[in-house]
């Protein structure tokens, strides 16, 4: 008998239709559960499974716990080592339980962008609107925009920048839009799809947060901190390669959940899927302050790097007790497509990788006892609040079907 375990958003099945789930009359294994990749689905999977009673064996590639949350403290700065992470969420559940295992600051993200050294607001808000065409009420901020969506000749948008073009206009567009985008996903704007920007904030008002979340902030101490008492009580095994020593874990569990690579753990018997990598210059620096604010864009073609993160900037420059920290550290992030062997960052959920990863969804569907979840287990791109709300629900499905 087999079972269907892959729901490709998040929820999980585990039960065959007389109400027996196969994989518990198979074998008297060790563990219960078998998770691949302790980042975040994986540790909220691995912490409800032994919240019930189950046996549960993490396992992770890399050397650390926390996948690309992972944070790392230099110079007494906690780095986020794989690019920024900012919480934010307007689900109290999933709120509610990150905090079992963390405190979280009060920090709110108001990146700015440089363009050719002009500094303007993000998101797109009166402050940007000011800076660009010297509007001053939002009435006349609206004008602008619709002028140029009309002269663009733009009524249903095609690609992302006919979307762009119609949120913001042409000019903000062109400055703002136009060259990072380009260097982020290494494609034309008018090859990408216009879903991408279409979650974009704009606001006709002076609001700098750009995360329209109830909930936000940072754990005070780092994700690494948050993700290591999540894992508390559970065996945690790291620099393991699953689908290397495939044949020697998979029998110590009744139940995989895997997080990697959906075309990777096919061996991309089907063809690769695409994805978007970073890479990251990291810097120590001297200073104090290096550009006032935790995130800064780079917006401009010519700018080979797409934005700079002082990390320290996330905690207000202060360490947990509150003193001020001497010097500061960097990240210059370079977006780059993906080859086999690079980290795999974001989906390009776009038509032609949308329809292989459904083709490989369709082999996962005939595999016994395997969950796949997750960004790169399910090929869709997750916040962080979204990825433990999958994982919550799939965990307790699960468990509750048993």
């Amino acid at each position: 008998m087999k079972v269907n375990t892959f729901k490709p958003f998040g929820d999980a099945a585990g039960a065959s239709p007389d109400g027996h789930h196969a994989c518990g009359m198979v074998r008297n294994m060790k563990y219960d559960y078998l998770v691949v990749g302790a980042g975040l689905y994986g540790a909220t999977f691995a912490r409800t499974a032994a919240d019930a009673g189950k046996k549960v064996l993490v396992i992770d590639r890399r050397n650390h716990i926390a996948g690309n949350v992972y944070t790392e403290k230099v110079k007494g700065i906690n780095v986020h080592k794989y690019g920024a992470h900012i919480f934010h969420t307007n689900n109290r559940k999933v709120w509610d339980f990150v905090n079992r295992f963390a405190d979280f600051n009060r920090f709110t993200n108001t990146p700015v962008a440089n363009y050719k050294g002009e500094i303007y607001s993000l998101p797109f808000n009166m402050f940007t609107f000011n800076k660009m065409w010297g509007v001053v009420t939002p009435e006349e901020a609206s004008a602008v925009i619709n002028k140029q969506k009309e002269e663009a000749g733009i009524t249903e948008p095609k690609n992302l920048e006919e979307q762009a073009i119609s949120l913001v206009g042409s000019d903000i567009y062109e400055k703002l839009i136009k060259g990072y985008t380009e260097k982020q996903w290494g494609r034309k704007c008018t090859d990408l799809p216009a879903f991408i920007i279409k979650r974009l904030p704009v606001r006709l008002n002076y609001d700098n947060n750009y995360f329209n979340a109830r909930y936000q902030g940072i754990p005070t101490g780092g994700y690494t901190k948050m993700v290591s008492n999540m894992l508390d009580g559970i065996e945690v095994r790291t620099g393991v390669d699953f689908l290397k020593e495939k044949d020697s874990y998979e029998g110590l569990a009744e139940t995989v959940v895997y997080t990697g690579a959906l075309d990777e753990y096919f061996g991309y018997s089907l063809g690769n899927l695409q994805y978007r990598s970073v890479r990251f210059d990291e810097e120590v620096l001297d200073t104090d302050n290096f550009q006032g604010n935790a995130a800064v864009n780079y917006t401009d073609a010519e700018t080979p790097w797409t934005r700079i993160i002082e990390h320290k900037w996330f905690e207000f420059g202060k360490d947990e007790e509150g003193r001020d920290i001497p010097g500061t550290v960097i990240s210059r992030e370079y977006s780059s497509e993906w080859h086999p062997g690079d980290e795999p960052y974001y989906p390009v959920n776009d038509e032609k990788n949308n329809a292989l990863a459904d083709n490989y969804k369709a082999l996962a569907q005939k595999e016994e006892n395997v969950i796949f979840g997750g960004r790169l287990g399910e090929y869709r791109y997750y916040d962080m609040d979204a990825v433990i709300d999958a994982a919550l629900k799939c965990a307790e499905n699960v468990i509750n079907s048993r």
